[in-house]
């Protein structure tokens, strides 16, 4: 509407409600667009785009759940006798369902919850809760609580079952680490380790006061940060020790159920760190918990523990070799007919009488896979990894319970499968050349065969899609299983028989085919409804590949457009960054929208994401390793030559209008980046920055960046951290720099922002600030807030015009 005659319509007496003027007449058309596509209204727009099998305890058939814009279907699938069929009849099921619950439903919107196959094969479970209040009981305290209805469904004959005299599931006790037989739980108390009987927590689960429960105390040493169930952080300490019974992760079990190994962290000499709760009610609250900082020798120190259920004893294993260690032990994974299993345990990795661990020194250049043998006062090195900067570790697989062992090593520079004797004696590798193996996904122990993810095998392929490949424990017989120029994501069944296999890039729609353990395809499951998104002008973004700065590394980008995008005109560009090195910002099969990519476009830029060298782990080791010693600048040419092709390359890029954004690691780097290259990077939004590295966590900075470890003259040993801030470089800000914090962060703690803020303070610097208040890391319920002050800052300094007479939408 023209302002002069909304003004004279105003005088004349026609009122106008202001907010809803601005909505419909004073929107700049980015945000118009922009707004189109929030998180509430995608949701509604775009449902599954996965298969997520539910494998049944017996036999190899499963049901997943689908949903389309014409509701959610439930199938059962036979890949043996390659049928895909419903499991209800929806439309009888929901007349069935509305003459009990009495609340109206329809096919397309059936209710379910907790829908489980039961150990038969046949029969499911679920249960139905009303929109209705239950019937008042005068002896209930909790008012308003909602009906649940239970029911048993037999497929075969379609019959559903009310179960009436059902009464609601008794709450499965999440402290409870269950023995694999079954008859013993373990968990803490009062920050020391107890065991009971399957008897008494049966009481329990009846009764959480029954006062005939008896807890076996297992250890005595117990205290605060050296204990077991000690949360992460605490805002009141006295919680410790209230009697309360409490889970102990990284239990694991010995077959035979005899035993359990469990580590304790030694937590006493590390440092504390604070963060303020400015909203607690009344007052203020002090957040503290344990927070190591790089270089620093206040180290959490790991002991390894095995309890003997025989006789209620344990006794201390010795494990050290390094200064400040970590071990980390291993586990069988869990089954696929497992997932929908109550009280599964978490068995060690190997026999009754033996496990495996791994010992890590903490610079990370000396990795070792142990063995653990019962009796024994110590553990073994069998295999042993060293390298000049810092190693992963991926989870080792056995076979016949350790005779022989499947490891992932990048020893060569690239990652790979070596098979070794019990013994840690090296057979053969499996695998070689210049690719990457991500993990191990199954192993078919009678057929010698593995089957594991990989990248960057197939040639003329983006060398980040993954596929499921197999190979012979003799390193013959390499074979691609998931075929296609797609990003792979897998589920394969506990015989290694069959795969669900869900395939797409980003600029295609998500399908899902079940294929053999050959590759061989069996049928087409699914593949994603986006009518609804199409419909509201949604366009797939664009993947792109040019040349890192040295003119010779291939990088790997994808490109959002706004969806109304006009190839004559010419837009800013904003580059999202997420440096790396165990991940990188570009994602490649199919993801839904995000409010810093796609959404981000809609409102008038063209976004990118692309790698760097020092990048994602999943290329070489060379090419991961780029930054390690100079973690804050290593990135940033190849971000700026990535744009720079890209202008030469698309004639609607203004080079001269270049923004970039990044939260973590990104908001490091964006700051990094329009501070070093001031005249190329006009504006940036950094978010949650660790810009010192100084004071981040030491797990991240140490491995990354590198840590010196040095013994000195007494022969003590120390470690020398160094690396470059983003306040040393401040004084060099010329664009527009938004930081933005949460103020209860203790990931990365506001004090990193602050410290730059000071720096560009002291440096006589103009820049914008955004404190989000009560929230971590992530910007939890003020995400939505947050993008509409990232889109204004961004349209007014690279566009030249902000929307300011408009609240900014809810969620």
């Amino acid at each position: 509407m023209n302002r002069k005659l909304f003004t004279l319509l105003c005088c004349a007496g026609f009122m106008l409600v202001p907010h809803l003027q601005a909505q419909t007449y004073d929107r700049l058309p980015g945000y118009v667009q922009a707004e189109k596509f929030t998180k509430d209204k995608l949701s509604k727009m775009l449902f599954s785009t996965t298969v997520d099998p539910h494998w049944f305890q017996q036999g190899n058939c499963f049901w997943y759940e689908y949903k389309t814009s014409k509701g959610n279907v439930w199938y059962v699938v036979d890949p043996a006798a390659r049928t895909k069929k419903t499991l209800f009849d929806q439309d009888k099921i929901a007349a069935q369902l509305t003459e009990i619950v009495k609340d109206p439903f329809t096919a397309q919107q059936l209710p379910i919850q907790k829908l489980e196959a039961q150990p038969d094969g046949r029969t499911f479970t679920f249960q139905i809760t009303s929109t209705q209040d239950a019937p008042k009981d005068t002896t209930d305290k909790k008012k308003n609580k909602k009906q649940v209805f239970y029911f048993s469904y037999d497929y075969p004959t379609q019959k559903l079952t009310w179960l009436e005299d059902k009464k609601e599931d008794t709450k499965y006790p999440e402290w409870a680490s269950f023995s694999p037989d079954g008859q013993t739980v373990v968990y803490a108390k009062d920050l020391n380790l107890y065991r009971m009987s399957r008897a008494d927590y049966e009481k329990l689960k009846e009764n959480e006061k029954d006062s005939t429960v008896v807890d076996v105390q297992l250890t005595t040493f117990g205290e605060k940060d050296f204990g077991f169930g000690q949360p992460y952080s605490l805002l009141n300490t006295d919680t410790l020790c209230n009697g309360k019974r409490k889970r102990v992760y990284g239990i694991v079990w010995s077959p035979d159920s005899r035993y359990f190994a469990v580590t304790a962290t030694d937590e006493r000499k590390v440092k504390d760190l604070w963060v303020i709760n400015s909203m607690a009610s009344p007052r203020p609250t002090l957040e503290s918990y344990k927070y190591q900082m790089p270089g620093e020798k206040e180290a959490p120190e790991e002991h390894l523990y095995l309890f003997d259920m025989q006789n209620n004893t344990y006794k201390e294993i010795k494990t050290s070799a390094y200064k400040n260690q970590t071990i980390n032990l291993a586990r069988k994974p869990r089954l696929q007919k497992q997932r929908d299993m109550h009280e599964v345990p978490v068995e060690w990795l190997g026999d009754s009488n033996h496990f495996y661990l791994t010992r890590s020194s903490r610079d990370l250049h000396r990795i070792d896979i142990c063995s653990y043998t019962i009796g024994q006062d110590t553990i073994r090195p069998l295999i042993e990894e060293r390298m000049n900067t810092y190693q992963e570790v991926r989870p080792l697989a056995t076979i016949q319970n350790g005779k022989e062992l499947i490891h992932w090593s990048e020893r060569d520079g690239w990652a790979h499968l070596y098979l070794y004797d019990g013994e840690g004696n090296l057979k053969n590798r499996i695998t070689s050349g210049p690719w990457h193996v991500d993990q191990i996904v199954k192993v078919d122990e009678s057929r010698r065969v593995v089957y594991f993810l990989a990248n960057g095998k197939e040639e003329g392929e983006n060398p980040y899609y993954e596929h499921l490949y197999r190979a012979n424990l003799d390193g013959s017989g390499v074979q691609l299983v998931t075929k296609g120029n797609f990003f792979h994501t897998v589920a394969m069944d506990d015989q290694a028989q069959f795969v669900v296999n869900n395939y797409s890039r980003v600029n295609t729609v998500p399908k899902t085919d079940l294929v053999d353990n050959t590759g061989k395809t069996i049928m087409s499951l699914e593949e994603s409804d986006f009518s609804q998104l199409f419909a509201a002008g949604y366009q797939f973004p664009e993947p792109f590949q040019v040349k890192a700065a040295d003119g010779v590394t291939d990088l790997y980008g994808v490109m959002y457009k706004p969806f109304d995008f006009d190839s004559t005109m010419v837009y800013p560009v904003i580059d999202y960054v997420y440096p790396g090195p165990q991940v990188e910002a570009t994602v490649y099969p199919f993801t839904r929208m995000s409010v810093r990519t796609d959404r981000l476009a809609q409102a008038g830029f063209i976004v990118i994401t692309v790698g760097n060298r020092g990048g994602h782990p999943s290329r070489s080791k060379w090419y991961h390793n780029y930054g390690y010693g100079n973690l804050r600048d290593y990135g940033l040419a190849d971000q700026k030559a990535a744009i720079e092709q890209l202008a030469n390359r698309y004639s609607f890029i203004d080079i001269n209008r270049v923004g970039i954004h990044g939260h973590s690691g990104g908001g490091f780097m964006s700051t990094a980046a329009i501070l070093q290259y001031p005249d190329f990077f006009k504006v940036a939004v950094s978010c949650a920055g660790n810009h010192d590295n100084r004071i981040y966590n030491r797990w991240w900075s140490e491995t990354h960046h590198g840590v010196k470890e040095e013994i000195t003259e007494k022969g003590d040993t120390t470690f020398i951290y160094n690396i470059k801030t983003n306040e040393e470089i401040a004084h060099q800000l010329k664009g527009h720099l938004m930081l933005v914090h949460g103020d209860i962060d203790n990931n990365v703690h506001p004090g990193n922002t602050l410290r730059v803020v000071d720096a560009l303070i002291r440096a006589g610097k103009r820049f914008d600030m955004l404190l989000l208040p009560q929230q971590r890391h992530g910007f939890g319920d003020m995400d939505e807030y947050f993008y509409w002050r990232m889109v204004d800052y961004f349209s007014n300094h690279l566009l030249g015009e902000q929307e300011t007479s408009v609240d900014i939408p809810k969620r």
